[in-house]
């Protein structure tokens, strides 16, 4: 069994140890629903193979990787009321499965829980893991804050977005590379390298993501296909967009992004998009998104460990940069 694989079904079992059968059931069920949906659990599986890298014992580092996975389904239940997203991973979201003050208590209790899991590890690294998770805590809040500005915002920088994708995804993955190094004892100047692959891979998954809200399938990507588009979500895409547009298509995308509502969605995202393939807007977001994955990979280049170990984070980088959901 491949080593990702194997660490996938650690994480697994982890989460499926895990009780729910709590009282009141309002408030767990929401929690037990959320997650046993699965997902990619990317994060934790970052957090296993980084102590990996370093030889550490990865049992030391399940719990951090689990406190990682809980975090991050607690910024989903609370984006999906922000963003009145209807669903999630091809299910009903936890407001709209429920009702939006349901979905708010359960995210707190789980942003409580992961913190109760970031502590079952060794004492002596407690403290620093705490600290990097408060800080990237604190960065994907920060990150969410501009998101909602920017659906204020008239105008909006690529830079500023990609800002703001640093924070509210990017941080995470590196954070949880991070925490998976602090379990191994690994040199602080590695740390702080694969702390960067992290983040470089973070940009990169998140224009994957734009890209594939527009011209992925539905039914694999577990979300509305055009979903950004028809929520007036100034993605990369309608960046690049309005950067390259000429009089016309200017006017079109803007009198479409102006729309808060519309009786027929799937003709505005059909709408937008053939402006964006007027403008070849799927290729130049593969190209951005093939810069920082290649950067990605040079800070991982960088860091010194077992070349076989860094032949794993590299195959799972990769298959997450060609993913197609």
């Amino acid at each position: 069994m491949d080593k990702i694989r194997f660490f996938g079904e650690q994480i697994a079992h982890l989460i499926e140890e895990l009780d729910f059968r709590k009282e009141p059931p309002e408030l767990y069920d929401p929690i037990a629903y959320t997650m046993n949906q699965g997902g990619k659990r990317l994060r934790p599986l970052l957090t296993l193979l980084a102590c990996d890298l370093f030889g550490g014992d990865i049992q030391k580092a399940l719990y951090p990787a689990l406190s990682i996975e809980v975090f991050h389904n607690f910024t989903l239940v609370h984006d999906d009321i922000m963003d009145r997203a209807p669903l999630r991973r091809g299910k009903e979201t936890v407001y709209k499965k429920w009702n939006s003050d349901i979905a708010i208590l359960a995210g707190d209790t789980m942003f409580a829980l992961a913190y109760t899991y970031a502590l079952k590890t060794d004492a002596e690294i407690v403290p620093e893991i705490l600290t990097v998770f408060s800080k990237a805590a604190i960065e994907v809040c920060e990150g969410q804050q501009y998101d909602m500005n920017f659906e204020q915002l008239a105008s909006v920088s690529i830079d500023e977005y990609i800002r703001m994708i640093r924070l509210k995804t990017a941080v995470l993955l590196g954070a949880s590379l991070e925490i998976g190094a602090i379990c191994a004892r690994a040199d602080q100047n590695d740390v702080r390298k694969l702390y960067q692959f992290g983040i470089e891979l973070g940009i990169a998954f998140q224009l994957k993501d734009d890209l594939l809200d527009v011209y992925g399938d539905t039914e694999k990507f577990g979300k509305l296909s055009g979903g950004d588009i028809a929520t007036n979500k100034k993605t990369f895409l309608y960046l690049k967009a309005m950067e390259l547009a000429n009089n016309r298509q200017n006017k079109e995308l803007k009198q479409w992004y102006s729309q808060n509502t519309t009786i027929d969605p799937n003709h505005k995202i059909q709408a937008v998009k053939k402006i964006f393939d007027e403008l070849n807007i799927q290729n130049l977001t593969g190209e951005t998104m093939t810069g920082y994955f290649e950067r990605s990979l040079a800070h991982l280049d960088s860091v010194h460990a077992d070349a076989t170990r860094k032949d794993d984070l590299r195959l799972f980088a990769t298959q997450l940069f060609n993913r197609t959901y």
